[in-house]
């Protein structure tokens, strides 16, 4: 049996990325921890309104320094970790391991697997939504006989922008 030929979905695809502004991203996210029943505090709100600002990985203690100067007092890491978990585990925030650094969900609405591309010269990440990989994580998984409970898959390389710097 052929497989359907899925293109990749980049999660800064023009098409999504653009048409929503960060307020309807936060409210989106809002939106989300309501239905399931859970509470979007000031700080996790704050946290993610600063990832979406950012627009790159973004470390704890970078958030911890951003947080603490919005905010005009100091809050502890263990208080921005909570928050990140709280994020990671609703699916509005990813971590990206290699980077020790977190993104925001492009599309928290919808359960899909990680899959970031890293430049390694300027450590921008672009999410990319394949369900193919999943597929065959999903398959590789079952012949194991192991149960998978978080997929992501790191690619590290150089973004054409970097690329064509270096090539010049």
């Amino acid at each position: 049996m052929t497989r359907p030929s899925i293109r990749p979905r980049p999660g800064t695809d023009p098409d999504c990325l653009g048409r929503y502004s960060p307020r309807e991203r936060i409210a989106l996210a809002v939106s989300i921890c309501e239905g399931r029943g859970v509470r979007m505090t000031a700080l996790r709100r704050r946290i993610l309104e600063l990832l979406w600002a950012s627009g790159r990985p973004t470390g704890a203690y970078e958030l911890i320094e951003a947080v603490t100067r919005r905010d005009s007092r100091p809050v502890g890491p263990p208080t921005v970790y909570r928050a990140l978990e709280f994020l990671m585990a609703q699916g509005l925030v990813s971590r990206i391991e290699s980077l020790n650094a977190y993104v925001p969900c492009v599309h928290p609405e919808r359960d899909h697997d990680c899959l970031f591309f890293i430049c390694s010269r300027c450590r921008a990440s672009v999410e990319l939504e394949d369900p193919r990989i999943g597929g065959l994580l999903a398959e590789d998984a079952a012949v194991l006989g192991f149960v998978a409970t978080r997929r992501t898959v790191e690619v590290e390389g150089m973004c054409a922008q970097c690329a064509e710097v270096g090539a010049a």
